[in-house]
């Protein structure tokens, strides 16, 4: 299905006011990473949490004022889903179930006539959360590394380094805006959880299949084309291979959109940075990828043949 018949725009032309675009998002979310952070999940930075399911309607405030007479130290209270369902995180660990049993058992004082109900409990040592944030960068680079090998055996080494830094623009921009939109929509969990590397692991796979698809269609009138400049022939395949990048970029947002509203509060972390990550993964198969294979051609006065 081609749903752009003749397309005929001149991207590449374009591509150094991308390259603004791209280092001020990405300049935005370095200065927020530095200032605001990321949210760690219990995953990354250890502690006890506790999901429950009361009888009734319980507003935060109140909820936080009941567990705060507990002494759990640093605690952290949301909303899991429902009116009636709440997730309740502390950094303390202690002994098998002792930090969960003191949080149900304070609750219940409040509710002595109606039954509170334990839907999960999880419990992290610290010592574990930084081994997982170390597996989590260790799976992302090699990745990136994986994919540089794949691409340069297949393409070309240009081709390759472009590809893997699209990607690595792409984790930045959706890592600075988790960062900047942490805590600014009320019910939109972003923290930093296994749920979130996963994200960020499917993006790099969504991102990268788009270069691919633009690269292979660049090979192809490369041998068609051979007495044309490098240009017009990336142009062209990107103009060629639009219609396919939309209808795929379209399909993949209607599917991250519906489970970001009615995934619930779990999904939504993840949800959000696919949603970013179709978007960046696009605009950086074209304005990355290709532009910088382009501009290493030219200052090299190159002519890359297949």
């Amino acid at each position: 299905m081609r749903i752009f018949k003749e397309l005929n725009i001149d991207f590449m032309g374009k591509r150094k006011n991308f390259y603004v675009l791209s280092a001020v998002i990405i300049l935005a979310g370095v200065v927020s990473l530095f200032v605001k952070g990321v949210d760690f999940g219990l995953d990354f930075k250890g502690g006890t949490e506790v999901v429950v399911r009361f009888p009734r309607t319980v507003e935060i405030n109140e909820l936080r004022g009941w567990i705060s007479e507990g002494d759990f130290g640093s605690i952290e209270i949301k909303s899991f889903g429902t009116d009636t369902d709440y997730i309740v995180r502390t950094d303390q660990k202690g002994v098998g179930t002792a930090i969960s049993d003191r949080i149900k058992d304070l609750l219940a004082e409040h509710f002595p006539d109606q039954g509170i109900e334990l839907l999960q409990e999880n419990r992290v040592e610290a010592k574990i959360g930084s081994e997982i944030r170390r597996d989590a960068v260790i799976a992302i680079f090699f990745a990136l590394i994986g994919i540089l090998v794949y691409i340069g055996f297949r393409f070309k080494i240009i081709f390759a380094v472009g590809a893997v830094t699209a990607l690595f623009h792409d984790v930045l921009v959706v890592l600075g805006l988790i960062s900047i939109f942490t805590g600014l929509i009320p019910g939109l969990n972003l923290e930093f959880d296994q749920a979130m590397v996963a994200a960020f692991l499917t993006l790099i796979g969504f991102s990268v299949n788009d270069t691919v698809v633009v690269f292979d269609r660049v090979r192809e009138n490369l041998k068609l084309f051979k007495s044309t400049a490098f240009e017009p022939v990336l142009n062209k395949s990107i103009n060629t291979t639009m219609s396919r990048t939309v209808l795929t970029s379209i399909t993949t947002l209607f599917v991250m959109l519906a489970l970001l509203v009615f995934g619930g509060e779990p999904t939504r972390g993840f949800a959000f940075a696919m949603t970013i990550g179709v978007f960046t993964g696009t605009y950086s198969s074209i304005f990355v990828a290709g532009a910088l294979t382009l501009d290493w051609t030219k200052s090299r006065n190159a002519k890359i043949t297949f």
